[in-house]
């Protein structure tokens, strides 16, 4: 569904632009010029943000606040060129987030923007997966657009992610959006004894009908952890991949759609000895990278906000992230992704007694000042100097949590710069998927 943003501002030229902004991030706009417009929007719809400017013709617009259904509208931005010490001091007794001075520069609004504009992933809904695939980060609208293009396709798709960070979730999205009518059936290989995984993949000789393969047919089989498959299950799968060998499912419902997960990189589990180079090969030619958390920048608050909209739905209270809590959701390295933002939120709901909540990791695992976060290391003669820079920018968002401004001076340039090299790259994309005619 996408997130709907109500700008509040008689300035036209200021809700035109803030509304493009918005729109731009894949927000439905709508403006207000008064606060009586305001308040019959507010009472037919319900929000995801409302930017509030203080002086509108009709009053105060903090006065919409007054008997707001904070359950059906979500964040509340004030915007205004006027500030003053009470405004300030109501603002912060109410449910606003943000208290922004114009003129402001536009990365401050569109940090608030990309934690309600989550991504759209179709056939996953508010199902298993909503949270860990929720975010509007550049990183994961790739994905999604990757996972979107090769969910139509019937080759073997390799997701490579840490664990926690949501590779299950991708595979299922990819199994909602192929259309496939049969089942998605999940082995997981990091759950079963090694003795067993042969027999839950294939079946026992005598019940062949009871093997995933089987209860997967016409479907997607996901294979998870498969860095734990024995070499001679590897072997059989990559038969059945290059089709070599049957899966002895039933013919007339089709064979599984396979997928393959493994936690980390696939690469260095081919050195270590784990994964067969061989099997590696006949599954990576689709191969996806599921970003850890600390590389998804403000979809950190965003998936913080979801888990306790769903925590409140649960136990029927209105709690939300306190004012300024986002920092140090940020600031967090979350070795343990989304499994361990989830495991601290919900600790938070349950131990903080007020509403406000700031939600505390169970470390202290900051993100890291040296070390291959905060490093870049490259051969010369392997790469340009275009592709240096690149690489350069994309390690500093990274480090800094997509905070551009904070990157740029670590860079030693502009955040226009950012900015420009980010657009850069989205048009040379955009160049090239045409050029392929995708």
């Amino acid at each position: 569904m996408t997130p709907t943003v109500l700008i509040v501002d008689d300035d036209t030229g200021f809700a035109r632009a803030a509304g493009k902004l918005a729109a731009d991030e894949g927000c439905g706009v709508q403006l207000a010029g008064t606060l009586a417009e305001a308040r019959a929007f507010v009472r037919e719809h319900a929000t995801d943000l409302i930017l509030l400017d203080l002086t509108l013709p009709d009053g105060n617009g903090m006065d919409l606040l007054d008997g707001l259904d904070l359950a059906r509208h979500g964040q509340i931005v004030v915007a205004t060129g006027r500030p003053s010490v009470d405004t300030a001091v109501r603002a912060i007794a109410s449910p606003v987030v943000e208290y922004l001075v114009k003129p402001f520069r536009p990365e401050q609004l569109q940090a608030v923007l990309r934690r309600i504009a989550r991504c759209s992933w179709p056939g996953i809904g508010d199902g298993p997966g909503a949270v860990e695939l929720a975010g509007a980060s550049g990183a994961m609208r790739r994905l999604s657009h990757m996972a979107m293009r090769v969910a139509a396709c019937d080759a073997p798709v390799l997701v490579a992610g840490e664990p926690g960070s949501g590779r299950t979730a991708v595979a299922r999205a990819i199994h909602a959006a192929s259309g496939r009518g049969g089942a998605f059936v999940v082995v997981d290989c990091d759950t079963l004894p090694a003795a067993r995984i042969e027999s839950a993949l294939f079946g026992d000789d005598g019940d062949p009908a009871a093997s995933a393969f089987a209860r997967a047919a016409g479907g997607t089989l996901l294979v998870n952890g498969i860095e734990r498959l024995p070499h001679h299950v590897q072997a059989r799968l990559l038969a059945i991949v290059e089709g070599r060998a049957s899966s002895a499912g039933p013919a007339d419902a089709g064979a599984p759609r396979l997928l393959f997960c493994i936690a980390g990189d696939p690469l260095r589990s081919v050195a270590d000895g784990q994964l067969r180079q061989d099997f590696h090969y006949g599954i990576s030619a689709l191969a996806l990278r599921v970003p850890p958390l600390r590389e998804r920048g403000e979809d950190v608050v965003a998936l913080a906000d979801l888990l306790i909209h769903h925590l409140n739905g649960q136990y029927g209270q209105e709690k939300r992230l306190a004012p300024g809590a986002d920092r140090a959701l940020l600031r967090h390295a979350w070795p343990g992704n989304v499994r361990e933002l989830r495991a601290a939120v919900q600790s938070t709901y349950l131990l903080q007694r007020s509403p406000l909540l700031h939600v505390e990791p169970a470390g202290t695992a900051p993100v890291p000042a040296h070390g291959d976060g905060a490093r870049l290391v490259f051969e010369i003669g392997t790469m340009t100097l275009a592709e240096l820079e690149t690489r350069a920018v994309d390690a500093a968002l990274a480090h800094f949590g997509n905070d551009k401004a904070a990157a740029a001076r670590a860079l030693g340039i502009s955040v226009r710069t950012i900015y420009n090299h980010l657009a850069r790259r989205d048009d040379e994309r955009s160049g090239a998927s045409h050029a392929t005619g995708h």
